[in-house]
């Protein structure tokens, strides 16, 4: 039988980085809609001293808003989403939620685990994308307040989506004082499974609805990406950045180079693709990427325990839910910027590792720090 865990590590430092005080973090409840089915979605919203906030939902563990301050002091949400929770439920872009149980692809929604083959819902072309067509992020999760933000759990029965062993996931947002958002995911199985998470907010640090992301400038900790197929499979080894529209490792305007001839930005009409972050080591927390909007002079620096960044410029966002405030979203509204394991890693033996066994804890960190310049 599965421990049914909540984390208890409300303030303390989060692989050696130190949590600001919260003591004084207002959080507060309030029912936000329903499901066709009649559960309820409660939405929660969590303010520090500074006036700074950040919306979550309990549908798909979602990150809905994140309200900061730019080099004037002037707040704005610089998150994309909906006004409404009904608009969560089924969302193409899969805007602010944690999907899974295998985040991004997995080539022809098929692979072998322990001698057994398993067959998942394509739902991406020829592919399985994000858990399928119900995965996490069209769950509503159960939630809990707990000091200076909130906790998420879900638990996914056995043959869920088509994946192996009953799981039980934990996603825990702490908000400081400093504009700091800490999402630590944990799981436990009790059957071998894969298993890959990560958060998928769109961010437009000029304020959502605000025009396009192009302008922004970019820095990926990453010298190496992963070339894909016509169908975004990675076709295997990692392949150096240098001398391609795909190097960020000096910061430069994500629009620079995005129609640029070169075959894979033609595949995604964009950037959707998995960068290789320098010198990743299980458990240890580092920089991966920061974005950076010269207009609001909103910085957005990320951290993680994670191999790899997918970067996703929203290409394909025209056409999604209308969103907050009546904006229309278009392409390149916003980035996603995803801390994760390589796509298709159930499939490639020398990806890190995404199989997760009885008596182990997964467990990976991501934080979202907003400041200016």
């Amino acid at each position: 039988m599965l421990l049914l865990f909540y984390m208890v590590c409300s303030g303390e430092s989060l692989y050696g980085r130190e949590l600001k005080n919260t003591d004084h973090m207002d959080i507060k409840k309030e029912l936000w809609g329903n499901t066709p089915d009649g559960k309820e979605i409660y939405l929660y919203t969590l303010t520090n001293a500074s006036g700074a906030y950040v919306q979550l939902a309990d549908i798909g563990a979602a990150l809905v808003s994140a309200v900061v301050p730019d080099k004037e002091g002037v707040l704005a949400d610089v998150v994309l989403g909906y006004p409404s929770a009904e608009s969560y439920l089924g969302d193409g872009p899969c805007a602010g939620k944690v999907p899974g149980r295998y985040a991004n692809r997995i080539a022809n929604g098929k692979f072998t685990l322990d001698g057994v083959e398993y067959t998942l819902p394509v739902n991406n072309g020829p592919n399985h994308l994000h858990g399928g067509p119900e995965g996490f992020q069209n769950k509503v999760w159960e939630s809990r307040e707990h000091e200076g933000g909130v906790e998420f759990m879900y638990y996914s029965e056995d043959g869920e989506m088509g994946y192996p062993g009953a799981l039980k996931v934990v996603a825990r947002y702490d908000w400081s004082e400093d504009c700091e958002l800490r999402l630590t995911l944990m799981a436990e199985c009790d059957k071998p499974t894969v298993l890959n998470l990560t958060n998928h907010a769109y961010f437009n640090l000029n304020g959502e609805g605000n025009g396009d992301i192009l302008g922004h400038y970019l820095r990926l900790n990453a010298s190496e990406y992963l070339p894909t197929d016509q169908t975004q499979i990675p076709l295997g080894e990692s392949q150096p950045v240098a001398g391609t529209p795909m190097d960020f490792v000096n910061e430069k305007p994500i629009g620079q180079d995005i129609k640029a001839d070169f075959e894979p930005l033609k595949i995604g009409k964009g950037y959707d693709h998995c960068w290789v972050i320098d010198g990743a080591e299980p458990g240890q927390l580092q920089e991966c990427a920061e974005l950076y909007a010269p207009e609001s002079g909103r910085v957005l620096s990320i951290h993680t325990t994670q191999p790899g960044v997918q970067v996703y410029t929203g290409n394909w966002l025209s056409g999604c839910p209308e969103g907050k405030n009546g904006h229309v979203y278009e392409d390149y509204s916003g980035v996603a910027i995803e801390c994760q394991n390589y796509p298709d890693a159930p499939n490639k033996a020398d990806y890190p590792e995404c199989v997760l066994r009885p008596g182990e804890v997964y467990e990976q960190a991501i934080i979202f720090a907003f400041g200016v310049r």
